[in-house]
């Protein structure tokens, strides 16, 4: 008697499946962390899922969710959990996405008022299948918490808007607490791990934003460990800071799959720290430099860090 073939499960990666594959090699002992498993943890994906919310915690498979979660700290992933671009580094998934969600925006001020958050992240996946690549959206969310959690402050991590006219101007009207778009890496890596975006492109939304409201925080990142050298990382700092960047984050690179970029090398916690006395050096309000920096780790505390090295510097001037 023959039986119906089984359901293949959707590939998340679609587009990496013909790659050959990278190990990455054994992680070193300061970048090892546990599997989550507190009490913290499990009610804070259950609060996200019952509301229908992804995180960019689990889709990004961050190395932090465990000690994140359990303090409830969550940094939100708005406009579904599908993406139009294909970065070589990212573990969220690639493809078509569905239709916004109209329910979104008022679900998520939901969570965060349920979570009585003090400082919430929120972020997307790059939406280029939409006009204004999601911008209208980003900013009814600010609102919804706006009205719901009126002394939250708000930071968000948008994609890069990349030919999408005005979209920039449409979310710092909505003037979120910090405004973070991350480079990324390099730009002589772009077109192997970034190939979608331009450098350039977004140095000067970050610019952008600081021309609009001078009073929004920005904020960027990359990863190291992708094959970049000391000499271009300096250089991205510069760059960052002609822009008039006020945060910057480094993190190691880690390997979501076989199939992803591969791990260039893992960088030491010493050279993170003279990343982040370089970067200070060169007029960053605020740096996190260490092999487990992600965008939104310890946001809220950095947060208040850069409020009030802002506020020092402003005296004495």
């Amino acid at each position: 008697m023959s039986t119906a073939p089984s359901e293949q499960k959707p590939v998340r990666h679609p587009e990496k499946q013909k790659r050959p594959d990278r190990p990455s090699g054994r992680k070193p002992s300061w970048i090892r962390v546990k599997a989550p498993t507190s009490k913290g943890y499990q009610e804070t994906r259950d609060l996200a899922r019952g509301l229908n919310l992804h995180t960019v915690c689990e889709e990004a498979a961050c190395p932090n969710i465990g000690e994140c979660w359990q303090k409830k700290h969550a940094s939100f992933m708005i406009m579904g959990d599908t993406c139009t671009r294909a970065c070589s580094f990212c573990n969220v998934k690639t493809g078509m996405p569905n239709a916004l969600d109209p329910f979104e925006p008022e679900n998520l001020a939901m969570a965060v008022a349920d979570m009585q958050l003090k400082h919430v992240v929120i972020t997307s996946v790059d939406r280029d299948d939409l006009a204004d690549g999601g911008a209208a959206h980003f900013a009814r969310v600010i609102e919804a918490i706006r009205h719901k959690s009126p002394e939250t402050t708000i930071e968000i991590l948008t994609p890069d808007f990349r030919d999408k006219p005005g979209a920039v101007e449409i979310v710092a009207k909505a003037r979120p607490d910090v405004f973070n778009h991350n480079l990324e890496t390099v730009p002589g890596l772009y077109p192997e791990v970034r190939p979608g975006a331009r450098y350039f492109h977004s140095l000067r939304l970050l610019q952008r934003v600081k021309e609009k409201d001078p009073s929004i925080f920005t904020k960027s990142g990359i990863m190291v460990g992708l094959g970049e050298d000391r000499q271009a990382v300096i250089q991205v700092m510069d760059d960052m800071r002609a822009a008039d960047v006020d945060f910057l984050t480094i993190g190691q690179y880690l390997q979501p799959t076989s199939k992803h970029h591969a791990v260039d090398r893992f960088v030491t916690p010493d050279e993170f720290k003279n990343y982040e006395k370089s970067a200070y050096g060169k007029g960053f309000l605020m740096v996190s430099a260490t092999p487990l920096t992600r965008s939104s780790y310890h946001a809220g505390d950095d947060f208040a860090r850069l409020r009030d090295a802002r506020e020092k510097k402003l005296a004495e001037a």
